[in-house]
């Protein structure tokens, strides 16, 4: 894939992960704040288990673009040519 695909993939998936990573962080606030009252917390935590269950989704294909875009920038060190995209 193009070195700028990649790099343009890569920033939107580091958005999802901090988004994701305040979702988590909010739900086991909602959970921590349903158990203090005694209230039922099973759909809480059936949501809390889907956003982590989606936030390593959103990791695992960042590391992957990570990894995509190293290889992009291996290619062009050995290839020497130049890309003007590159930081």
């Amino acid at each position: 894939m193009d070195r700028a695909i990649v790099k343009k993939h890569l920033e939107q998936a580091q958005e999802h992960v901090t988004a994701g990573g305040l979702h988590v962080a909010r739900q086991r606030e909602i959970v921590a704040e349903l158990i203090n009252r005694g209230a039922d917390v099973t759909e809480a935590i059936r949501l809390l288990t889907n956003f982590e269950e989606s936030q390593d989704m959103h990791v695992a294909h960042l590391e992957r673009l990570k990894a995509e875009l190293l290889e992009c920038d291996e290619k062009q060190q050995a290839g020497g040519s130049e890309d003007s995209s590159a930081p």
